[in-house]
C-alpha cells in the first residue's frame, strides 16, 4: 500500500508517494536524496541516522514516514545556516574545533543528537544521570549528563573524548547566550530549529 505524505525537510516542504513501510531514513536518503543521516545498524542501536523530528531526537531508521505526515525534520545539513550569520551551527563549529570525528560517518547523527540534548537539558528533561529530578529552570550538562544523553550515538573510531569536549563547549556557549542559568523559555541555540517546538514532555507532540 502506498500513501502520499508531505515532510518539512530542513525548512523545505517535500511531498512524495511511498510504501507505508518506508522509514523516515529511507525516505530521506532514497527518495529525497538527503544523505546526511547515515544507515548504520538499521536497528536503532548506533545513532548514525539521528535527526530532529518535530524538535525531538529520533532514530530515523525505526520511524515510519507515514506516521509523521507533516512533520518538521531537521538533519545535520539543515542545522547549518540557521544562525544569524547563516554559518555553521554552534555544535558543528565545536565538533570542528575539537576534532570530534575521524571517519565522519557517525558525525551527522552525533551533531543532531548534541543539538537536541542541549535543548532537552534547557527544558528540564532529566536523564538517567540526573541526580535531582525536581530540578527547575533547566539541567546542567555535566560530563556525566552528556555521556548519558549521548550514549545512543556510537563512534566506531573512538573519538568520544573529543565529542565530549565539543558538546561541553557548545552547551557552555549556549548557557552563556542564555545569560547563565538554564531557562526553558529561552532557546539554547540562536534560531534553534528545536527550541520553538520542544514539547513539555518527551511523549508529547507539538
Amino acid at each position: 500500500m502506498e500513501a502520499e505524505i508531505t515532510l518539512q525537510v530542513d525548512g523545505i516542504p517535500r511531498t512524495l508517494t511511498l510504501d507505508t513501510r518506508t522509514t523516515v531514513l529511507d525516505a530521506l536518503r532514497d527518495r529525497l536524496g538527503v544523505t546526511s543521516p547515515k544507515k548504520g545498524c538499521d536497528h536503532g542501536q548506533c545513532g548514525a541516522c539521528t535527526v530532529l523530528l518535530d524538535g525531538r531526537r529520533a532514530n530515523s531508521c525505526l520511524t515510519l514516514a507515514v506516521a509523521h505526515d507533516g512533520a518538521d525534520i531537521t538533519t545535520a545539513e539543515g542545522l547549518a545556516g540557521r544562525t544569524p550569520d547563516a554559518g555553521l551551527h554552534p555544535v558543528q563549529r565545536a565538533f570542528l574545533e575539537h576534532d570530534g570525528f575521524q571517519c565522519g560517518y557517525c558525525t551527522p547523527g552525533q551533531v543532531c543528537s548534541a543539538a537536541g540534548i542541549i535543548e532537552e537539558a534547557a527544558a528540564g528533561h532529566p536523564s538517567g544521570a540526573t541526580g535531582n529530578l525536581q530540578t527547575e529552570g533547566g539541567i546542567e550538562l555535566t560530563d556525566a549528563e552528556i555521556r548519558e544523553r549521548m550514549s545512543g550515538n556510537l563512534c566506531r573510531c573512538g573519538a568520544y573524548a573529543n565529542i565530549l569536549a565539543a558538546v561541553r563547549q557548545a552547551a557552555e556557549a549556549a548557557e552563556e547566550r542564555r545569560g547563565g542559568a538554564a531557562d526553558p523559555g529561552q532557546p539554547a541555540v540562536v534560531d534553534s530549529p528545536t527550541a520553538a517546538s520542544m514539547p513539555a514532555h518527551p511523549e508529547e507532540r507539538p
